[in-house]
């Protein structure tokens, strides 16, 4: 019988390996997998590239990933901490120990969007001419300046959800599922926390995300949003 729960959270994120590039969904801390960053941060992986809008929240929930240089480097589009003294991620990023492809949200979401539908780049107005797109390919289309953005894709992908069946159909609530099925498509293993777990399949009009794009499942022992 199918059923793609796992036991602990060692569990859910075993395999992920040094040098990884990792996906975690959130978007102002909806759908934020507080359960799997914080056994990422008990870990010992390090090198990690890690595809993340708001990285405040990897630094909230697993501050030693910077604290110890873990984080190799970062594609996010809100990078700025909300206190006035620079956060560890920040520090680093200026002393030219972290990479970061600072990237506009729309464009983010496209790329990881992409990555999942094999499509390899794109063209898109949204930064031309500005420092972002310093570096990239410039084209013109029906009279405005297009810049070339590559396609992200993943290893690993931490999402959460508000409920899953045994074959990993999610239903998400509201705007927690954000980034989260798009970073499920976009890689080879996928994780998700739930916060209820359903033996019988959900309604086809219950499910968000079908499950052939979920790989292991964790019902999380603490409450999130």
């Amino acid at each position: 019988m199918i059923d793609k729960r796992v036991s602990s959270v060692d569990e859910a994120i075993h395999g992920l390996f040094d040098g990884a590039t990792l996906m975690v969904s959130g978007f102002g801390g909806a759908g934020v997998p507080v359960e799997l960053i914080k056994a990422l941060d008990r870990s010992k992986i390090t090198d990690l590239n890690i595809v993340i809008n708001a990285v405040r929240f990897l630094e909230m929930h697993a501050p030693g990933l910077f604290q110890d240089h873990r984080v190799k480097s970062l594609v996010c589009s809100a990078f700025r901490g909300r206190d006035r003294d620079p956060s560890h991620y920040e520090r680093q990023w200026q002393a030219g120990e972290l990479a970061i492809d600072l990237s506009p949200q729309g464009s983010f979401s496209e790329r990881i969007r992409a990555g999942g539908a094999g499509i390899p780049a794109f063209f898109t107005p949204t930064a031309a001419g500005t420092q972002l797109a310093e570096g990239k390919e410039v084209r013109e289309f029906n009279g405005r300046q297009c810049i070339l953005e590559t396609a992200i894709k993943g290893d690993f992908a931490f999402l959460r959800a508000a409920e899953a069946d045994r074959f990993g159909n999610l239903r998400f609530r509201g705007t927690q599922s954000n980034f989260g099925p798009i970073m499920a498509m976009a890689s080879k293993v996928a994780v998700v926390e739930v916060a209820s777990f359903s033996d019988k399949p959900l309604e086809a009009d219950q499910i968000h995300l079908s499950g052939v794009f979920i790989d292991r499942i964790l019902v999380a022992s603490e409450t999130g949003v």
